[in-house]
């Protein structure tokens, strides 16, 4: 991890990029694909899903004892329908890119035109919108 300091129109400037941003996405795609056919299923995207653990640490969703584990699993089902389009019950690669450029872009709308500085993940879609930024700059 690192602080980076970053703004709404770095990551946009990251998601127009569409080479970058498809190579970025695509990357992520493949590592995700564990069995390689060109599909992401439920359980390969859920433990991606569940490590980012968006909704027990932010919403306290699971520390509160509020939902319980089939009610939470409902969610994380919720999260990945939103990812699979079609409903056909699996992602595509074109399906994963338009939801993380969906994704991206609200990240986007949310930082605003102020930096900030953040703690991003090494190989997060954050930490390469800022490399790609700081490389154009250099």
């Amino acid at each position: 991890m690192s602080v980076e300091i970053l703004d709404g129109r770095t990551v946009q400037s990251f998601v127009e990029d569409e080479g970058a941003f498809n190579a970025s996405v695509d990357g992520r795609f493949a590592a995700l694909d564990t069995n390689h056919d060109g599909l992401l299923s439920y359980p390969e995207m859920a433990s991606e899903l569940m490590s980012l653990r968006v909704l027990d640490k932010h919403f306290g969703v699971d520390e509160a004892g509020v939902l319980g584990a089939d009610e939470l699993t409902g969610l994380y089902r919720g999260m990945f329908a939103r990812f699979d389009r079609d409903g056909d019950g699996a992602v595509d690669k074109e399906e994963f890119r338009a939801e993380m450029k969906e994704v991206m872009l609200a990240v986007a709308s949310g930082l605003g035109f102020l930096p900030v500085q953040m703690v991003v993940e090494e190989g997060s879609f954050l930490k390469v919108a800022v490399d790609r930024e700081l490389a154009r700059a250099a």
